[in-house]
């Protein structure tokens, strides 16, 4: 692999593509995607620094089988240092992601930006050890798209909400007209309002 490696692959124009055949489209684009350029011929690499660059897609995120994050722009800038057998992995992270509001449930765009390292090193086998990651000598090869991935998902708030007044506003009524019906029923010790129910069918509906 060459320093400076740009992963996103070819865009292709789907506008002229309706319904099905756009969906069908766009599972051949991320069927395209390769992870390849993500692993690192560790034996290949020489003394000192060598750089590798990413510029992640919606693809990207569907080719690792994201769990929580699905679409995003995100660029990482990784850096490489070797000494002898031993590698130390610096990973610089910054860019937008999609994830679901935790109070409308609909998608927002999220900041993230986070430094990460890893510590690799050549053995007889691969095994993961907290940030000591073994790579077997024979093969050499250290696949960083999982941990990209991890360093992601870590960046991300705990608490993701919309700016005010971008939620979803049906959502938000559903959850107002609770509230207000749970302070009526004095809190927590009354029966189920009905309301709920109909807010976590709402939920579901969204989530699908």
């Amino acid at each position: 692999m060459q320093p400076k490696e740009l992963c996103r692959p070819r865009p292709m124009r789907a506008a002229s593509v309706k319904g099905r055949g756009t969906l069908l489209l766009f599972h051949i684009i991320y069927a395209m995607y390769s992870l390849e350029p993500f692993k690192i011929d560790l034996n290949g690499l020489k003394e000192g620094v060598t750089t590798f660059g990413y510029d992640l897609d919606d693809a990207y995120f569907e080719a690792v089988e994201a769990p929580e994050v699905r679409r995003g722009r995100v660029r990482v800038d990784l850096t490489v240092s070797r000494a002898a057998s031993v590698f130390r992995l610096d990973f610089h992270i910054g860019g937008t992601v999609h994830v679901p509001c935790d109070l409308c449930l609909d998608d927002m765009e999220q900041e993230v930006a986070a430094d990460n390292s890893l510590t690799a090193r050549l053995g007889e086998e691969y095994s993961e050890d907290d940030d000591l990651i073994t790579v077997g000598r024979d093969e050499g090869l250290l696949d960083v798209s999982w941990f990209i991935y991890e360093f992601i998902a870590l960046g991300i708030p705990i608490k993701h909400v919309h700016a005010p007044g971008k939620c979803n506003p049906a959502m938000i009524k559903v959850l107002e007209e609770h509230s207000a019906a749970r302070s009526s029923d004095g809190g927590e010790g009354g029966a189920v309002d009905s309301r709920w129910s109909e807010l976590e069918k709402l939920k579901t509906i969204i989530k699908d």
